[in-house]
């Protein structure tokens, strides 16, 4: 039996997608502008979604059925294509004006500390406060602050960063055998935080420094050691012996040093699926441990979007753009100016542009 197809026009562009495929799922095979963006869901993690309603859209039209448009904006992630639906995304001033408020409340209580956090450049409340936030804020009182935690020797928890996007709570409940943190309090209260002070001593523990949107999660043995943008990702595998790891990473390097090991990541900034089969997790092994390029069977760089600060100084097929001053002036420039005429500093017989590298006073010697 063929599988049931809904047609779907998200931004007036129509695409068919398998009956009970969500509208951002839909939104995704399309991409570009039309793709809301989504700071708690997680396509690998069960029960993600619904907590930032970063990724609400407008439904012009609800079915061929019943055409009627839905009331209220609609959260993207939670809410599945019928077929005929309408939807509307970065065609809709309702939408953006709800993404930029979506946005500056994430933003009251963050320390906005940027230009010190180990996220910065590669931190997905960045790219959303860039691409839908406004220009300013209108909250005038004192932010909610918290202290540092260590949960355990490895990994630091921010809290004042925290959007409470509870993808590390869903990692540790589904992919370790116990969870010891979570969300506690309420309201303005509400906090991540480990039962009883307890540290986080799981093998895959460390992979709630990935799916962290932001730089509430982060690793403690590269804190502080280099920007993401000086060091160049690439992309490495081993055979580890845990049978749940992948053993597909990227090495964060600057040299022949490598700073991190983290999983490799897709366009939505979700781990990518191992070329093996598996989800893309690795283990606290590869993750802290294994910290030399001998350690790895090196492939090459990773895939880098352009647009992105980290492809700074290494894209993976750059082509030396041809020089075409030559051609059009019939003979090879030279690269410095005859200047003998005007100047009698210099001796006229040494010719500049011969000198290899900057002129010294022992070029005029000879």
């Amino acid at each position: 039996m063929s599988e049931q197809l809904f047609k779907v026009t998200i931004d007036n562009i129509t695409i068919e997608v398998p009956a009970g495929t969500t509208i951002l799922n839909a939104a995704r095979k399309i991409g570009g502008d039309v793709t809301p963006p989504a700071m708690c869901y997680y396509s690998k993690l069960e029960g993600s979604g619904g907590k930032c309603r970063t990724c609400l859209v407008e439904v012009s039209k609800g079915s061929e059925k019943d055409p009627r448009p839905m009331p209220k904006l609609v959260a993207s992630c939670r809410t599945t294509v019928m077929d005929g639906m309408e939807v509307k995304s970065a065609t809709s001033p309702k939408v953006l004006d709800a993404r930029a408020g979506v946005v500056e409340m994430l933003l009251i209580n963050h320390p906005l500390d940027c230009p010190i956090c180990d996220q910065a450049g590669e931190c997905h409340l960045q790219d959303l406060s860039y691409e839908h936030g406004k220009n300013g804020t209108r909250y005038e009182f004192q932010r909610r602050t918290f202290h540092k935690v260590d949960l355990g020797d490895k990994i630091q928890l921010h809290m004042t960063r925290c959007i409470l996007c509870y993808r590390c709570v869903f990692t540790a409940d589904q992919l370790t055998e116990t969870r010891e943190h979570g969300v506690l309090d309420r309201g303005d209260h509400a906090q991540i935080a480990t039962f009883i002070q307890k540290n986080l001593q799981n093998d895959f523990i460390g992979n709630v420094i990935d799916v962290c949107p932001v730089g509430a999660l982060t690793d403690k043995t590269f804190r502080f050691k280099n920007r993401v943008w000086f060091t160049k990702p690439v992309d490495a595998h081993r055979n580890c012996s845990n049978p749940k790891c992948c053993g597909e990473v990227q090495l964060w390097m600057r040299g022949d040093e490598v700073f991190r090991v983290t999983a490799r990541k897709d366009e939505w900034g979700e781990v990518k699926e191992a070329s093996n089969g598996k989800t893309g997790w690795i283990c606290n092994e590869c993750r802290f441990d294994k910290k030399h390029t001998n350690d790895w069977v090196i492939e090459g760089p990773s895939h880098v979007n352009r647009h992105s600060v980290i492809s700074q100084g290494h894209y993976e097929h750059l082509e030396k753009p041809q020089e075409f001053l030559p051609e059009l002036m019939h003979r090879q420039p030279r690269l410095l100016m005859d200047i003998h005429s005007a100047s009698e500093v210099n001796k006229p017989d040494i010719e500049l542009s011969e000198i290899k590298g900057p002129a010294h006073s022992t070029d005029f010697n000879k």
